[in-house]
């Protein structure tokens, strides 16, 4: 089971984030099998990027780049502003969020924020439980398990097969490599917890 220590130093985050993160992220560890050392340090390096070390649980642009994008189903006038990345990993466009509605059996379309609400100090428990599971669900459709099960913990992340996997499943949470030296480093951080 994922402990304190492990949650706080894979993300980089304060302890009080952390305590108040650690109920969640274990029932999403449990919920989608994120249950191996390699699988747990991966999904936390990388949500702990995403959330700047657990603090925001809703992305700090206006969402209003979003607007107009049929690839994420922002379809109707607002949905760019309404739909903005939420959660640990950043949920973006109605069509994720309906897609996230359907997975957790919550209503993120008519109630968008129970995704998340600004950061952590301003989450109700309610926000703080859907923006890891949500991260959980996201991890979980991009099969990432799969990707990290092929890191090995006893080899540096930098180089060779273990970087060529890291950067999958960057891209796969970022559409690109945005941040992949802080992603690294919360890896790093937080391996000799995970050995």
């Amino acid at each position: 089971m994922l402990t304190l220590g492990q949650l706080k130093e894979a993300t980089c985050s304060k302890s009080d984030y952390a305590s108040k993160f650690l109920p969640y992220v274990v029932e999403t560890c449990n919920k989608f099998s994120i249950n191996t050392p390699a699988r747990m340090l991966n999904f936390l390096a990388q949500v702990g990027h995403e959330s700047g070390g657990l603090f925001y649980t809703e992305e700090l642009a206006s969402g209003s780049a979003y607007e107009g994008r049929k690839d994420l189903g922002n379809t109707q006038k607002g949905d760019g502003v309404k739909f903005k990345g939420r959660g640990l990993i950043q949920i973006t466009g109605r069509a994720n969020y309906l897609a996230v509605s359907k997975a957790l059996g919550a209503d993120f379309i008519a109630n968008p924020t129970l995704l998340g609400g600004k950061n952590v100090t301003k989450c109700s428990n309610a926000q703080l439980e859907n923006a890891a599971k949500s991260a959980g669900w996201f991890w979980n459709t991009r099969k990432l398990n799969d990707l990290a099960d092929q890191i090995d913990l006893t080899k540096g992340i930098d180089t060779g097969n273990n970087l060529v996997i890291f950067k999958k499943i960057t891209k796969a949470i970022n559409g690109g490599y945005n941040g992949l030296p802080d992603r690294l480093n919360r890896y790093k951080t937080g391996l000799t917890y995970f050995l």
